[in-house]
């Protein structure tokens, strides 16, 4: 395979072309639920939404990642819950994954 010539417009298509799908998707949201109703239960699903992605994307990876991962989640939430800070819960959660895999789990 050889490399592209300098000055290639490939790579500037694709970055332009990302660059428009990731527009276009964010956009089509906003353009979707202006034909929505904003009813309570819609506003009620809306509000559940940022926790319901969050448990689908954290929980596979404890499935695949063990115990450390899901000791290390259980302590960054302690953290977070008790202190209200983002950097401490990611340093406490490294901290705990780092220590449970070092004892051999």
């Amino acid at each position: 395979m050889t490399p592209p010539e300098p000055g290639s417009w490939g790579p500037y298509l694709a970055i332009l072309g990302m660059a428009l799908a990731t527009y276009l998707c964010r956009i089509s949201g906003v353009v979707l639920m202006s034909f929505i109703p904003l009813t309570p239960r819609v506003r009620r699903g809306l509000a559940a939404l940022p926790g319901s992605i969050v448990v689908a994307t954290v929980l596979p990876l404890i499935e695949r990642l063990g115990l450390a991962a899901g000791l290390a989640l259980l302590a960054a939430i302690a953290s977070m819950v008790i202190r209200r800070s983002e950097l401490l819960a990611l340093v406490t959660g490294m901290v705990v994954v780092s220590l449970v895999r070092a004892a051999g789990f």
